[in-house]
This record gives structure tokens, sequence and C-alpha cells, in this order.
């Protein structure tokens, strides 16, 4: 396995997202809002705090998980 190659595999799209913050959200936690979109199903979700953003990923991943055990 390459070195390319190894890192590809730690990295792997089906875990990939995209955030995008509104242009009023600070450097802080008290006041974050956005757009996140994962990369492979393009499912898209905005936030208005961490545990928003957090919680959309969570689903997210959960959910690929559990089509990845079906399709095995």
């Amino acid at each position: 396995m390459t070195q390319e190659s190894r890192r590809l595999a730690w990295l792997p799209p089906e875990r990939a997202f995209v955030v995008q913050f509104y242009a009023d959200t600070g450097l802080d936690m008290t006041h974050m809002t956005g757009r996140v979109e994962h990369v492979v199903s393009g499912q898209v979700g905005h936030f208005h705090s961490l545990a928003t953003l957090l919680s959309f990923i969570t689903r997210v991943l959960a959910e690929g998980e559990m089509v990845s055990k079906v399709e095995t």
C-alpha cells in the first residue's frame, strides 16, 4: 500500500462534508450558523449551533453505516 492510498483510506469520501458559515458568524461558540452538505449523498442541512451541526453530521454518518451493513 502506497503512502497516498493509506492517506485516502483515512479520508474516505463517504465521510466528507462541506461546512459553510454565514457571514455574521463569529469565531465563538455562542453564534454559529450556516449550511452543511454531505459530499457523497448531497444531503444538506442548516445549523444554528455547534450542537445542530454535529447532530446533522452524526445522523448522516449513521445512515451511511446502516446502508453499508445492509449492502454487505
